[in-house]
């Protein structure tokens, strides 16, 4: 087997700019023809993940368990979207669901490690490296999508959507029951940084990179149809 031929790749690849294409392009053609393996570790952290959970899952009511295993529908999300485009059924909405959850929770589970670093000693080191480098990942993996969709209106306004109501019931109406947020390591009224709570802190990251998961997204898609790849309604 030719290793070179591992980072080269027949996907189409647009001359987009770094901050929506940021990956190398024989990084990004490797994560492509090693997707079902990919597929394969996502699939395995979902696994992970729901394991994880499994005390918040007894805490929680069931109509909102949907609320509760954030990562782990991500790793899903992008499992199942990077399975479809193999098999030649890419579904636009499945991906941007798949790009902001990669994004939006990847990049918070990381935040939330360094903002909370003393008090997630209670964790193993290697369970805690294993944590932040995996879901540092999660970020890095988002960023492939590129190459199997456009990231229409539609499809981003689905994820918008969805991870809109999931950050609603996550940080400010628990709906039933408690708020739905990944358990913090602190109480949720402890000050941290310019009196901030704890939980504050939490939701301002939460927030933010969904703001940037929408930016994100819809700037693909308009430096997308900027390289011609999209028609342009007449």
């Amino acid at each position: 087997m030719d290793i070179r031929g591992l980072f080269e790749s027949d996907v189409p690849r647009e001359d987009l700019p770094w901050y929506v294409a940021p990956l190398p392009a024989p990084l990004e053609n490797l994560g492509l023809n090693l997707a079902w393996l990919v597929v394969a570790v996502n699939l395995g952290g979902t696994a992970f993940g729901f394991y994880y959970y499994s005390l918040q899952f007894l805490e929680t009511p069931v109509e909102m368990w949907p609320f509760v295993p954030d990562s782990p529908m991500a790793t899903l999300l992008i499992a199942l979207a990077l399975a479809a485009w193999k098999l030649g059924r890419t579904q636009e909405w499945l991906v941007a669901l798949a790009f902001f959850g990669n994004v939006i929770l990847g990049g918070w589970t990381v935040y939330v490690h360094l903002a909370f670093w003393d008090s997630f000693g209670y964790l193993h080191p290697l369970m805690r490296q294993f944590l932040i480098w995996s879901h540092a990942a999660m970020v890095v993996q988002a960023f492939l999508l590129h190459r199997i969709a456009d990231f229409s209106p539609a499809a981003v306004g689905v994820a918008t959507l969805w991870y809109t109501v999931d950050t609603v019931v996550d940080y400010f109406v628990p709906v039933r029951g408690d708020l739905h947020h990944t358990t913090l390591p602190i109480v949720r009224g402890e000050e941290m940084y310019l009196g901030a709570t704890a939980l504050g802190v939490a939701t301002t990251g939460a927030v933010v990179l969904l703001v940037v998961a929408i930016y994100l997204a819809m700037l693909t898609h308009v430096e997308k149809r900027r390289a011609g790849r999209l028609e342009r309604p007449g």
